[in-house]
């Protein structure tokens, strides 16, 4: 299939700088969004590492299969799932070692989500509460799950739509690159079909836009991605754009 894909990122109304970044990677059919966090600018350093070590990754093993892997493989897993998994592990060393090495990078993490499509699969990668969407036949559905404590909390008690608004740790994730010199990583697959769209995003979106109102903001710019993007950025912002906003959407054709 061939993929149409954009990216757009902006700071937000509230944040002075932009922690968040993201990367597509056309030649390896990769697309990476990454929401850090810490103090000062170590947080968009997070995340700019992030996606730099996972495409880098992804790069070095699409010009040379037998490239050195950081880890040992999981043999349950197939040769794209352990891909996935050994990049985004990779990245996390790589956020570890650089804030242990430097004082003013203590304590900085991102979270990530990358989702990769090879041999008429998508493989996605996912640390944190950024998220993958997924498109298809106008019904849309959340393809990751939150790694967050209101995530966590919703899975233990049932709340009422006015109990999640009003939960004081909303923002509060329980996994993230950089946290632990080893990290635990979600790996999804899933066989898309002509026509699915895929969205990802940082939380900075899922925040302050519904998913009703993502669904519907992007059924009506199928054919301008870019235009997708920016109106969801523009609805984010309106809703008062209390964090940094990212958003990549990948749409597969014939």
């Amino acid at each position: 299939m061939r993929i149409e894909y954009a990216g757009l990122t902006h700071k937000g109304m509230k944040r002075g700088h932009n922690e968040d970044s993201f990367l597509l990677v056309p030649e390896a059919n990769l697309f990476i969004v990454a929401d850090g966090m810490g103090g000062h600018s170590s947080g968009e350093v997070a995340s700019k590492i992030a996606v730099n070590e996972i495409a880098e990754f992804f790069r070095t093993t699409e010009r040379d299969e037998e490239a050195t892997w950081p880890h040992r493989m999981d043999r349950s897993m197939s040769y794209d799932e352990n891909r996935m998994l050994m990049a985004v592990r990779l990245a996390n060393s790589r956020i570890f070692e650089t804030a242990a090495g430097d004082a003013k990078y203590k304590g900085m993490g991102t979270t990530v989500v990358a989702t990769s499509f090879k041999n008429g699969t998508a493989y996605m990668g996912h640390v944190g509460d950024s998220r993958v969407y997924r498109l298809r036949d106008s019904e849309m559905e959340q393809i990751t799950e939150d790694h967050s404590l209101l995530n966590d909390y919703l899975k233990a008690n049932k709340l009422s739509e006015e109990e999640i608004e009003a939960f004081p740790h909303k923002n509060v994730i329980v996994r993230a690159l950089g946290m632990k010199e080893s990290v635990e990583v979600d790996i999804l697959w899933e066989k898309p079909q002509a026509g699915d769209v895929y969205v990802m995003c940082s939380d900075g979106l899922t925040g302050m836009v519904s998913d009703a109102r993502i669904k519907e903001i992007v059924l009506s710019n199928m054919d301008d991605l870019d235009a997708a993007n920016k109106q969801l950025i523009d609805e984010a912002n309106a809703a008062g754009g209390t964090d940094n906003i990212t958003v990549v959407i990948s749409r597969l054709l014939d």
